[in-house]
C-alpha cells in the first residue's frame, strides 16, 4: 500500500447486528486457501452479525480457485462478475461468462473461477440453505444485461431485476434494484430480511437505523433484520445496485 497520501480518514461505519458501509479505499486482502492470484476482501461475516459471507473479490489475470467455493453440503453460493471475462464452472459445466454474469450454485456443489489473460472483479456469496421438504433448487446462471427491468412497486422512476426463480425450492433471490436521479423507496422499509448490497453505479443517499449516509459506486452496504432503511438517487446518473435477500422460509423458534 505504501506511506499514506494525506491524514487517515475512512467513510466506514460498522455497527455489529445493525448495519455497515464499507467503502472501497478500506479493503484488505484475506488469504484464502483455495483462490490463487486474487486480492480477497471478506466484507460481510457472521462476525459483523450477518447469517451470509460475502466477498470482493480483484482477480489477476492468473486470478483462479483451486477447490471449490461453497462446497460444504450445507453451503449455497453465489458468483457475479463487476467485470472481466471469467471462465465459470459449476456442478461439471463450463461457462464464459463477461460483465454482468452470474451463477448460482446449489447447497454442496460449488463454484469454481479461471480468469482468461486478464483481471477481473468478481462478487461471491454464500450462505447456509434451509431445506424445505417436497422442494429443492438447481442450477442458475445468465446475465443481468438479458434480463429486462420491471417497475418496482408501482413507481415508473424505480426498477429491478429478478436474478433468481421465486420458487420455494429457493430461500434466498438476488435482485438489481436502480433509481432514476430523484426517484426514493415509498416508505421507510423495517423487516425480518437482511441485505448484502454493492453498488454498481452512481450515488445515493441511504438511511440505516436513524442515519443517513452518502453512498456510490464500489460500497458495499449490509444491514441487519429490522434496521429501519430507505434511500434514494442523487446526481446525474441511476443509482443501482446488486442485493442478496432471504425469502421462502418461516422463522424458526
Amino acid at each position: 500500500m505504501g506511506y499514506r497520501e494525506d491524514l487517515l480518514g475512512t467513510r466506514a461505519e460498522v455497527h455489529p447486528g445493525l448495519w455497515a458501509v464499507i467503502p472501497p479505499n478500506g479493503l484488505v486482502n484475506n488469504v484464502i486457501p483455495y483462490i490463487k492470484g486474487c486480492k480477497v476482501s471478506i466484507v460481510a461475516s457472521p462476525k459483523m452479525g450477518a447469517s451470509f459471507v460475502q466477498y470482493i473479490v480483484e482477480a489477476s489475470s492468473e486470478g483462479k480457485t483451486t477447490d471449490l467455493f461453497g462446497r460444504m453440503e450445507y453451503e449455497e453460493s453465489f458468483i457475479y462478475i463487476i467485470s472481466g471475462n471469467v471462465r465459470v464452472m459449476i456442478d461439471g459445466t463450463e461457462y464464459e461468462m463477461t460483465d454482468g454474469g452470474y451463477g448460482f450454485a446449489p447447497a454442496g456443489v460449488g463454484i469454481g473461477f479461471e480468469t482468461k489473460g486478464q483481471s477481473a472483479k468478481i462478487l461471491l456469496y454464500k450462505q447456509r440453505y434451509i431445506p424445505l421438504e417436497g422442494y429443492e433448487s438447481y442450477v442458475v446462471t445468465g446475465n443481468v444485461n438479458d434480463i429486462d427491468y420491471v417497475i418496482y412497486d408501482e413507481m415508473e422512476n424505480v426498477f429491478i431485476k429478478d436474478l433468481l426463480p421465486a420458487e420455494l425450492g429457493f430461500d434466498m433471490n438476488m435482485h438489481i434494484l436502480s433509481f432514476d436521479p430523484g426517484a426514493s423507496h415509498s416508505i421507510v422499509e423495517t423487516h425480518v430480511q437482511e441485505h448484502g448490497m454493492y453498488i454498481l453505479q452512481g450515488e445515493g443517499m441511504y438511511l440505516l437505523d436513524q442515519k443517513w449516509m452518502g453512498i456510490k459506486k464500489d460500497d458495499f452496504v449490509w444491514f441487519g433484520p429490522y434496521c429501519p432503511q430507505c434511500s434514494y438517487g442523487v446526481g446525474r446518473e441511476p443509482f443501482t445496485y446488486i442485493y442478496s435477500k432471504d425469502c421462502n422460509r418461516d422463522v424458526e423458534i
